[in-house]
């Protein structure tokens, strides 16, 4: 009896502590995370306004147990006196965190919606689960006039029909004057 008791309880212990790796999937196909990423960060090289060659970063930290690896994920900018224009061509992603970079993520394309300002990286191949991932835009230059610029970051998992997580909003503070056309107060 006393054997039993014991194995009883480690399985229940060890079916409760297990987690769960199986994505969800709906009837039509749907297919969403088991656990969705986190967006952890989302930083700038330069604060000043005005400035050329900066790159903006978003970390997004991938649990073992998402269930699905991730796809894609879309940028809209939300908030912000001016709209940000970003030099697609230019972008890039990796493991790791924008002070700690780990190999370089293969894009499978990056594209703008410009009536939404929404930017979307996909990645080719998908990033499995239990990864934190960096994805690196660079604006053509920081905005003319300071203040908060607020980014609402959205993840999907691999599927052909999957549906989006919205992790949050990346917010990115910039100061200084506001300058004219050729950087002059």
């Amino acid at each position: 009896m006393r054997f039993s008791t014991v194995l009883a309880t480690t399985l229940a212990v060890a079916v409760v502590a297990a987690p769960s790796a199986q994505a969800v999937h709906l009837v039509d196909g749907t297919v969403y995370f088991t656990y969705p990423p986190e967006l952890i960060a989302a930083t700038t090289t330069f604060k000043e306004v005005y400035v050329w060659g900066a790159t903006y970063y978003f970390t997004l930290s991938l649990p073992e147990n998402a269930g699905e690896p991730l796809q894609r994920v879309t940028i809209t900018q939300k908030e912000g006196t001016e709209d940000i224009r970003f030099d697609l061509k230019d972008s890039r992603a990796f493991i790791g965190t924008a002070r700690d970079k780990g190999p370089r993520l293969t894009l499978g394309g990056v594209t703008r919606e410009r009536k939404t300002s929404t930017i979307s990286v996909t990645f080719d191949p998908p990033v499995p689960p239990g990864k934190t991932v960096t994805i690196g835009l660079r604006p053509e230059r920081n905005p003319r006039f300071s203040g908060v610029y607020l980014f609402g970051v959205t993840a999907f998992p691999a599927g052909e029909k999957s549906h989006g997580q919205f992790l949050g909003f990346g917010r990115l503070q910039f100061y200084g004057e506001g300058r004219g056309l050729f950087g002059l107060p």
